[in-house]
């Protein structure tokens, strides 16, 4: 089987933080975010995987280049790196990793996290994982007929048409037939706001007879904004705390308290402060004098005299708050 990551926009409601990093690389708990995808997707498909194509946009430069292949090497699989030069959707975007769609393809959009455990059909011609949500009208959802197949596509339906919501990851046991579809939409201009859509020839797919089925995730979790990445970060914590090594044995932690699940990497050093729960601290990282809650403060940066929570702090960042000398008389109130 075959990986395709697409991964190319600009991650523009995750800034400033994906000014100087793309965006799937910005890390959750010690890992980019599109190195947790890979491994959990390797996991929980338990199939040997051939090739990994990470779809990249042009200015990414090549240390990204090397790392997304370093990913895919280290769990066995060839890395692959293609470029979506225009931001022309998701259709677009896939087809740009045209010589990897062959055979079996599994496919996730690397803005999303999940907590699942499936086991791929391999007989079933397509697999489209969802999640029930409370609101359908904000995404694209999929209707069901009696045999449990999908039997429609809808676009963000204005009255309800099904609770299941498509969440970007997708199985195809036919990835050449897949590609022809996607080309097809290219060849003739099938556009929705000038965006080549994967829907689109999902749905041209099953009105010429494949058949499509779902497959639904314990939980979907989403790295789009700010507060939606604390929140995924928080539910990493928690879903790896038993699995994982959170704590580097090289950090150094001085008179200090750790209320876990947290991260701590290699080099950090707490003095006098209390971190956690539910917070990263990449390596390198100083906090001394700080109170540090449900937050991520990446590589090399430096908390002092602080108080965060529920907060990104990025690379090399020094963010020293000034302690306050008082002199309250009795009965007073500060806020």
């Amino acid at each position: 089987m075959n990986i395709i990551i697409p991964m190319a926009g600009m991650g523009k409601r995750m800034r400033p933080h994906t000014l100087t990093t793309a965006k799937p690389l910005l890390p959750i708990a010690g890992k980019p975010i599109v190195q947790r995808l890979v491994e959990d997707i390797m996991a929980t498909c338990n199939e040997p995987v051939d090739e990994i194509a990470f779809i990249i946009g042009p200015g990414f430069g090549k240390d990204v280049e090397a790392h997304l292949c370093k990913v895919a090497e280290a769990l066995g699989a060839k890395g692959k790196i293609c470029y979506q030069e225009q931001p022309l959707g998701t259709a677009h975007a896939i087809l740009c990793a045209g010589d990897t769609l062959k055979g079996n393809v599994f496919i996730a959009f690397a803005d999303t996290l999940f907590k699942a455990a499936f086991s791929i059909d391999k007989n079933r011609d397509a697999i489209v994982w969802t999640q029930k949500v409370d609101d359908p009208t904000a995404f694209g959802v999929v209707k069901l007929n009696a045999q449990g197949e999908i039997e429609q596509f809808v676009e963000k339906p204005k009255e309800f048409v099904s609770d299941l919501a498509i969440i970007g990851v997708y199985y195809f046991k036919d990835g050449e037939g897949l590609k022809k579809e996607l080309q097809r939409l290219i060849d003739e201009k099938i556009m929705l706001k000038g965006e080549y859509q994967i829907t689109d020839a999902m749905d041209h797919m099953l009105q010429n007879g494949v058949k499509f089925y779902t497959g639904q995730v314990e939980e979907w979790l989403d790295c789009g904004n700010k507060d939606n990445t604390i929140y995924t970060h928080q539910r990493i914590l928690e879903i790896k705390k038993n699995t994982e090594q959170l704590v580097s044995s090289s950090a150094v932690i001085e008179d200090s308290v750790i209320i876990p699940p947290c991260f701590i990497g290699e080099g950090v050093v707490v003095k006098n402060s209390v971190i956690g729960p539910h917070v990263s601290l990449e390596k390198g990282v100083l906090a001394e004098d700080s109170r540090v809650i449900n937050s991520i403060v990446q590589s090399d940066s430096i908390v002092k005299n602080a108080h965060i929570s529920d907060s990104m702090l990025g690379k090399n960042v020094t963010y020293i708050a000034k302690p306050t000398e008082l002199s309250l008389g009795d009965f007073s109130t500060q806020i």
